[in-house]
């Protein structure tokens, strides 16, 4: 990728695609340890069902039962 003069980049096609970002979308960005994160901010009703299939068993110890 490069930096635009604008200060601008393009996400590559095979990034957009496997993270169905659209154009106009948001995306927030998170500095952690010297680089930028990029996440796409999604609607409340995408995010259903996203979980489903999570392995949920935890192991405890025997007196937090």
């Amino acid at each position: 990728m490069t930096v635009s003069e604008k200060f601008q980049v393009v996400i590559p096609k095979e990034v957009r695609e496997s993270l169905t970002i659209k154009p106009g979308q948001k995306l927030e960005v998170i500095v952690h340890r010297g680089r930028a994160e990029f996440i796409p901010i999604r609607n409340i009703k995408q995010m259903r069902g996203f979980l489903r299939g999570i392995d949920t068993s935890v192991q405890r110890d025997k007196d937090r039962v």
